[in-house]
C-alpha cells in the first residue's frame, strides 16, 4: 500500500476502567499504526475518562447508554476510510488490524468479523464458554463483522439504535441482505469482561431477554437460527467436547441456564414491557 487508509477505532465505553488500559495498549501496539482512537462514553463515574484522557485519545462525552448510539456517534465523527467497533474489555493481538485492512484493500472485502475469544483464566465458565465460542470462528450468523469499509457502514445506516441485544446480528444481517462480502479475520481478541459466576450469567441473559424483542422484530428467520439452541457449528465440532468431558458437561448446565434465563426475560418483558 502506498498510502495507508486511516483506521478509526470506536470505543463506546461505560465505567470501563477495569479494562480500558489492557485494551488501549494492544491498539496502540498494532503492526498497523494509522489508527485513530475515538472513545465514547455513557457517563462514568471511575477512571475511564482519565485513562483515556491519559492515552492521548479522542473522548466523545455523550452521555447516553446505548452502545449503538455510541458507535454512531463515533463513526459520524471519525474520519478513517475504516471503522472499528472495538469493545472495551477486548485485547487485540498485534495483527488484527493490519490483516484487516489488507483483506479490504486486496481481497475486495466490505467488512471484516473478528474473533474475540473468552480468557479462559476468568474462571470456569469463562472456559466452558471459550468450549462454545471457538466452534463459531468462520461462522458467519454468529462471528458477525465489526470492522467495516466507512461508505458501506454509512451506507446500510450504521447501528440500529433501538436494538438493544443483537445489535451487531442486525448490522450483519444487513450487510448480508444487502450481498455486501464479509470476511474473517485471522488474528484474534480476547474478551477479558467474562463471567465469572452463574449468578452473572443468569441476570445478563435474564436482561438480555428483556430487551431481545426489538431484535426479532426486524429479523424473524435469522434471528432464531442465530439466537436459538439449535446450532449447527456445535454438532460439526463434537469432537472438541469429546476431548473435554468436564467442559462439556458444564456447557450443557451453561446452557440451560443461558435459555432458562433468557426466556424469563422475554416473559417478562410480554407481561411488563421494556
Amino acid at each position: 500500500m502506498s498510502e495507508l487508509p486511516l483506521v478509526s477505532i470506536v470505543i463506546p465505553t461505560l465505567n470501563s476502567a477495569k479494562t480500558l488500559e489492557k485494551c488501549l495498549n494492544s491498539v496502540l501496539n498494532q503492526t498497523y499504526n494509522k489508527i485513530e482512537i475515538i472513545i465514547v462514553d455513557a457517563g462514568s463515574d471511575d477512571k475511564t475518562l482519565i485513562i483515556g484522557e491519559k492515552f492521548g485519545v479522542r473522548i466523545i462525552n455523550a452521555n447516553i447508554r446505548n452502545m449503538a448510539k455510541q458507535t454512531n456517534i463515533g463513526a459520524l465523527n471519525s474520519e478513517g476510510t475504516y471503522v472499528y467497533r472495538l469493545d472495551s474489555d477486548i485485547v487485540l493481538s498485534p495483527m488484527v488490524v493490519e490483516d484487516c485492512v489488507k483483506k479490504c484493500e486486496f481481497k475486495n472485502c466490505d467488512a471484516i468479523a473478528t474473533y474475540w475469544g473468552p480468557d479462559p483464566s476468568v474462571s470456569f465458565w469463562a472456559k466452558v464458554r471459550k468450549l462454545e465460542k471457538d466452534c463459531y470462528k468462520y461462522d458467519k450468523d454468529r462471528n458477525v463483522a465489526r470492522f467495516y469499509f466507512k461508505p458501506v457502514f454509512d451506507k446500510i445506516g450504521g447501528y440500529n439504535e433501538d436494538i438493544v441485544a443483537g445489535e451487531d446480528y442486525d448490522v450483519q444481517n444487513r450487510l448480508i441482505s444487502e450481498n455486501y462480502h464479509i470476511c474473517f479475520a485471522e488474528f484474534e481478541g480476547i474478551h477479558l469482561g467474562e463471567p465469572e459466576s452463574i449468578i452473572q450469567i443468569i441476570k445478563s441473559n435474564y436482561n438480555y431477554g428483556k430487551t431481545v424483542k426489538s431484535f426479532f422484530k426486524n429479523h424473524k428467520y435469522r434471528g432464531v437460527k442465530q439466537m436459538g439452541p439449535i446450532r449447527m457449528p456445535l454438532l460439526k465440532n463434537w469432537k472438541k467436547f469429546v476431548k473435554s468431558p468436564r467442559l462439556s458437561f458444564g456447557f450443557i448446565f451453561y446452557y440451560f441456564i443461558v435459555y432458562t434465563s433468557t426466556t424469563f426475560g422475554i416473559v417478562r418483558s410480554m407481561i411488563w414491557g421494556f
